[in-house]
């Protein structure tokens, strides 16, 4: 099944679109939560041990939080186009 652009989709598929839309809002900021957690038990634990793996293996959580936060693109058309057809 091909995506067709947010514009071309009825009433009925933005509004499904709506409710993915608010799923994947709270799987992204459980993920950025779990993510922030990771980076700053390791941030913690960078300081207070001298062995610790230290903080470029910190850099990989820092980067999917920025991956996450970024691609909101889609969710901000959509969010406008459901207010421009008055279907929130």
């Amino acid at each position: 099944m091909e995506k067709k652009n947010l514009s071309e989709l009825t009433n009925e598929e933005l509004k499904i679109e709506k409710k993915e839309l608010k799923r994947r809002k709270i799987l992204n900021a459980t993920l950025i939560g779990f993510l922030a957690g990771i980076f700053f038990i390791g941030i913690v634990a960078s300081i207070y041990k001298k062995n610790a793996l230290g903080i470029v293996p910190m850099l990989i959580p820092l980067f999917l939080i920025y991956r996450l936060v970024n691609n909101s693109k889609k969710e901000k058309e959509l969010e406008k186009l459901l207010k421009e057809r008055n279907l929130n």
